[in-house]
């Protein structure tokens, strides 16, 4: 989520979405980007068929028909690696058409003159060839927006996993703030998480650049702070690290020697598996935690039995920035540690005893809370006691009587340096690969209802693997036909990494440019053999939602998948 974190810093000083999930049900519009929620996040979707139940339009826009699409009032079929087009082309009719906010503009705005100029060439007609979806529709999505008393944007990974993931971010913030629907009743913009604690962790310090409390690793100020919490030297604490991809080509390099993952499984999540897996071969010394023997732990030197979030109570924070609390409802098995207790264990064997003494997980919490004080991310204010009488406390919440902070920005007070809000130029540039004669054909990757991330745990559940127990090629009737596929045939998919053999599924639900594959197997089932390491300038995330491939029908049917080798590696 990366992406969606430096954008939502770079207009608003802060990396959250505005809203509570409940403000959805009065939207009058409401986007929904890249985010296959209905397979995904159902959760979500509970929300939005509410808004629905009132007469709230839906505008969907992916490159396929998900299941969100099927009965949403306008789906935007957009070209993968083209978001940035459609949303400038977006902000260009509605200046043209005068459907702006002018005071919120003029009044708690800052950059919208140099932003309108960076997209004054995206017109319609340009859209239209760029992102293949009808200029009517773009007009029609526009006018909507524009004209609506209420809205809601919502956007996930399909418009963040790119090289300029960041500006489409910013390209779906210029558009709530050139509306003026933020900080709002039943009026917002919210990045939907990946995974469960996807918005705690960025908070407090997964990313390669922050400190507790959304707190910045460079800023003098940020670092003594969180020192004299911890009870060290400001020079002793470490500067700005390396991103996950990052961290694989210093590996390559030889700058990083050893490793130690927690929860990770690089070896299928990350892009450009062969570079991968050879840079894990390089490593000196590597060591995994986990609570299962995943593809990537198997290089490992040492493997340590890590716990599942049942086995241990802690908080986590949703994508609404709700802090709640994880009760522990079992024990890790046999020999089996839960996470906590293995990092406390080896900060002992390291020296480090005395700045580790916490007695259980309330006492983590509770420094928690005093290094976030003062943040952009102040949890001071939330103890567990308060989060179970609540049913879970909204950040910012800087002492212990405030009540928290369902919707943001109700204040028009933004974090950002002066005060307001920042429009971000966004002009369109292409993806960083495109088509050719050699590779004609657009990949892109996600996810498919029954299987989770890399598979660590949904590849071992056998009503899931009976579900999906294969990765397929979805491709359109008329893609399949150019290249004489048939249903079932087993086709060698090709990019300049690396290829793989998959069996095709056709279907209408696509666009007739571009094939999709779901990432979450191993080995030469993998899709990100074929995906590339070319990272987002700002957030270092990869693009694994575009790249070109060819196709190459390999002449016979696969057979019917077996559930026994789903979780093979080979």
């Amino acid at each position: 989520m990366v992406s969606a974190g430096a954008g939502n810093k770079k207009a608003f000083g802060l990396d959250r979405g505005s809203n509570n999930y409940s403000d959805l049900e009065y939207a009058e519009v409401i986007i929904v980007a890249g985010a296959n929620v209905s397979e995904t996040f159902p959760t979500l979707t509970h929300w939005i068929w509410k808004a629905r139940d009132r007469g709230a339009k839906l505008i969907v826009i992916d490159p396929r028909v998900i299941p969100l699409a099927r009965t949403a009032d306008l789906h935007l079929d957009v070209k993968p690696g083209t978001d940035s087009a459609l949303y400038g082309a977006m902000l260009n009719y509605l200046h043209e058409k005068d459907l702006l906010d002018h005071d919120f503009i003029n009044n708690h705005t800052s950059g919208f003159e140099e932003t309108l100029a960076a997209v004054k060439t995206h017109t319609l007609s340009w859209a239209e060839q760029v992102t293949g979806i009808q200029k009517e529709k773009i007009q029609q999505a526009a006018e909507w927006w524009g004209k609506a008393k209420t809205s809601f944007l919502l956007h996930a990974r399909g418009i963040e996993h790119h090289s300029k993931g960041v500006d489409n971010v910013v390209g779906c913030i210029n558009l709530v703030l050139a509306t003026g629907r933020i900080g709002k009743p039943y009026c917002g913009y919210a990045t939907i998480t990946g995974q469960g604690n996807g918005q705690g962790g960025r908070e407090h310090g997964h990313k390669c650049d922050q400190l507790p409390g959304n707190r910045d690793i460079t800023n003098p100020e940020h670092r003594k702070y969180i020192a004299d919490v911890w009870g060290i030297e400001e020079k002793d604490l470490p500067g700005k690290g390396l991103s996950a991809y990052e961290i694989i080509e210093a590996i390559h390099r030889g700058e990083i020697k050893g490793l130690l993952t927690i929860c990770f499984n690089p070896l299928v999540s990350l892009p450009n598996s062969n570079y991968v897996r050879e840079a894990l071969e390089k490593l000196e010394y590597y060591v995994a935690i986990d609570f299962f023997l995943n593809e990537t732990a198997r290089h490992a030197d040492l493997v340590l039995a890590g716990s599942l979030q049942e086995e241990e109570e802690g908080t986590t924070t949703s994508a609404e920035g709700r802090v709640i609390k994880i009760n522990k409802a079992i024990d890790p098995p046999g020999d089996a540690k839960t996470d906590t207790s293995i990092i406390l264990e080896l900060a002992s064997r390291l020296g480090a005893k005395d700045k580790f003494t916490y007695e259980n997980s309330e006492a983590i919490f509770n420094e928690l809370r005093v290094a976030s004080k003062g943040g952009t991310a102040d949890y001071y204010g939330i103890t567990y006691q308060r989060i179970v009488e609540n049913m879970g406390m909204f950040w910012p919440c800087p002492s212990l009587d405030h009540p928290g902070t369902p919707r943001l920005w109700e204040d028009r007070k933004f974090k950002t340096p002066d005060g307001k809000a920042h429009f971000n130029p966004a002009p369109y540039r292409p993806p960083g690969e495109v088509t050719d004669n050699e590779y004609p054909v657009v990949l892109t990757t996600g996810r498919v209802v029954s299987q989770y991330l890399s598979g660590t745990q949904t590849r071992r559940i056998g009503k899931l693997v009976g579900q999906y127990p294969e990765p397929q090629l979805e491709i359109h009737p008329e893609l399949a036909l150019k290249f004489g596929i048939e249903q079932r045939e087993v086709v060698k998919v090709s990019t300049r990494r690396g290829e793989g053999l998959f069996p095709a599924n056709i279907v209408d639900t696509i666009r007739k440019d571009t094939v999709f594959i779901p990432y979450h197997w191993p080995g030469k089932l993998s899709a990100n053999l074929l995906t590339p390491g070319t990272l987002d300038p700002v957030s270092k995330i990869p693009e694994f939602k575009v790249c070109a491939c060819k196709l190459e029908p390999q002449g016979h049917i696969a057979p019917p998948a077996e559930k026994s080798s789903a979780f093979k590696s080979s």
